[in-house]
C-alpha cells in the first residue's frame, strides 16, 4: 500500500497540475497576436510614461478577480452555460444577458477584423503584398481553413502559441536591456505624458475587452470543484499575465521615442526586433506571428460558426459543410470589412469602446453584485467551499479570503 505521504503529494501535484493548467489557458488567451505586435500595449500603456506597467498589472488583476468571480459563481451552482452565468448575475434582471451577446459577438468580430488586419499589415511590411490584397488572401485562408481545417489548426494553435511567446520573451528580455539608460530616466523622472487619468482607465478598459474570454474560461474551469483552486488558478494566471503583460511595457517606454518617430506604431515589436539584429530571430518572430494570427483567427471564427450554424434560418441547408460555409463567409466578410480600417484603429476604437461596455456588463458588475452573491451564496452552501459549521458561521469562505459576513 503506497504510503500516505505519497499520495498526499501525487494530489496535491494533481491539483497543481489542473490549477496551472486553467491559468494558461487565460495567459494564451491574452498574450496571442494582438498582444506580441505591442499595439496594444502601446496604445494603452506605453504612449502614457512611466505609469503604464503598473497601469498592465491593474488591469491583469481587475481581469482575474472578475474571471476568479465568475468561475466561482458557475461552479458553485452547477451552471451549465455563460448565458446561465450572466443570468444569475443580472438576475432578477435575466433579460441583460443580451446585452453581453451583443457584447459578445461584437468583440469576436473584432478581433477577427484585428487578426486580418495584423497579418495584412505583416505582409504589407515585409513587401508581399498590398494592405488590400493581403486582407482578400488572409480573408479567404481563414475562411479555407474554418470549414475544412479547422481542427488541425486548433491541435497546431498552442505550439504557434509556445514559438510566438519564446520570440516575445527574446525581444522583451534583449529590448529592455538595449534601452536600459532610456528606461531608468523615465523612471526615476516619473516621465509622463498625458497625466494619470487616462492610464487609469485603460486598465479598466483593457480588462473589460479582455473579459471576452470569460465563456472559454468558465468552461476550462469547471473541473475547478472548489472556490480556493479558482482563487489559486486566477493567482497564477496574474503572475504570468501581469509579468509578461509589464514586461512589454517597460520594454515599449525605451523604445517608444524611436518608432513612434518613424511612424512604425502598427507594429512595434517588429520595428524593435529588426533593430535588436538578429536576423535569425526576426524571420523566426515574422513566422511564428503570422502563424498566430493564423490561428487565432480560425480558432476565433470556427467558434462563431459553431453558435450559428444551427439557426432555424439556416435549417433547409441539409449539409453541415454547407451551413458552417455560410456563417463562415458572413462572418469574413464583416471582419474584412472591419480589417480595412486597420489594426490600430480596431484596437483603439473597436476594443476600446467594447471595454466600456465591459465595464460597465461584467468587470464592474462581477466584482460588486457578483462578490456579494457569491459570498451569500457560500456561506448558506459550505458544501462547495469544504467548509465546517463553525467556519461558514465565522464568514470564511474557500477562495481564501476572509468573506464579510452576509446579514
Amino acid at each position: 500500500m503506497s504510503n500516505p505521504n505519497q499520495k498526499a503529494a501525487i494530489s496535491a501535484r494533481m491539483k497543481f497540475a489542473g490549477v496551472f493548467a486553467v491559468a494558461s489557458v487565460l495567459f494564451s488567451s491574452h498574450a496571442g497576436g494582438g498582444f506580441a505586435t505591442g499595439n496594444q500595449a502601446t496604445q494603452y500603456y506605453a504612449q502614457y510614461g512611466w505609469i503604464a506597467p503598473l497601469a498592465a498589472v491593474l488591469s491583469m488583476a481587475l481581469l482575474s478577480l472578475t474571471i476568479r468571480e465568475c468561475m466561482i459563481m458557475y461552479n458553485s451552482r452547477g451552471l451549465k452555460s455563460y448565458k446561465e452565468l450572466f443570468q444569475t448575475l443580472y438576475h432578477p434582471f435575466d433579460k441583460l444577458e443580451w446585452v453581453f451577446e451583443l457584447y459578445f459577438n461584437i468583440m469576436v468580430i473584432c478581433a477577427v477584423g484585428a487578426v486580418i488586419a495584423g497579418a495584412a499589415s505583416l505582409f504589407e511590411k515585409l513587401g508581399i503584398l498590398s494592405y488590400g490584397a493581403a486582407v482578400f488572401l488572409v480573408g479567404l485562408i481563414l475562411l479555407a481553413l474554418t470549414i475544412f481545417g479547422a481542427s488541425l489548426v486548433s491541435r497546431a494553435s498552442t505550439l504557434m502559441s509556445v514559438c510566438i511567446l519564446i520570440c516575445c520573451a527574446i525581444i522583451f528580455t534583449v529590448g529592455v536591456k538595449a534601452r536600459l539608460p532610456e528606461i531608468t530616466t523615465i523612471f526615476s523622472t516619473l516621465q509622463a505624458s498625458k497625466g494619470l487619468g487616462t492610464p487609469l482607465l485603460n486598465a479598466f478598459t483593457y480588462a473589460g475587452f479582455q473579459s471576452v474570454v470569460i465563456p472559454t474560461m468558465i468552461s476550462c474551469g469547471a473541473p475547478l470543484k472548489n472556490g480556493r483552486n479558482a482563487s489559486r488558478a486566477m493567482t497564477v494566471a496574474f503572475l504570468m499575465n501581469a509579468f509578461a503583460l509589464g514586461l512589454s511595457c517597460i520594454m515599449l517606454l525605451g523604445w517608444y521615442p524611436e518608432f513612434s518617430a518613424a511612424g512604425e506604431t502598427t507594429l512595434p515589436s517588429l520595428y524593435i526586433c529588426n533593430q535588436l539584429g538578429m536576423p535569425v530571430l526576426y524571420w523566426f518572430y515574422n513566422i511564428s506571428l503570422l502563424l498566430c494570427f493564423i490561428s487565432t483567427g480560425v480558432t476565433t471564427v470556427y467558434g462563431f460558426v459553431s453558435r450559428f450554424e444551427h439557426l432555424k434560418v439556416l435549417s433547409g441547408i441539409r449539409q453541415p459543410v454547407f451551413r458552417r460555409a455560410v456563417v463562415s463567409c458572413f462572418s469574413m466578410m464583416i471582419s474584412m470589412g472591419v480589417s480595412t480600417v486597420g489594426l490600430s484603429k480596431i484596437i483603439k476604437y473597436g476594443y476600446g469602446y467594447c471595454g466600456y461596455l465591459g465595464i460597465a456588463i461584467i468587470v464592474v458588475p462581477f466584482l460588486t453584485i457578483g462578490v456579494y452573491k457569491n459570498r451569500k451564496y457560500l456561506k448558506e452552501h459550505p458544501e462547495y467551499v469544504g467548509q465546517t459549521a463553525a467556519e461558514a458561521k465565522s464568514g470564511k469562505n474557500l477562495s481564501g479570503f476572509d468573506a464579510v459576513p452576509v446579514e
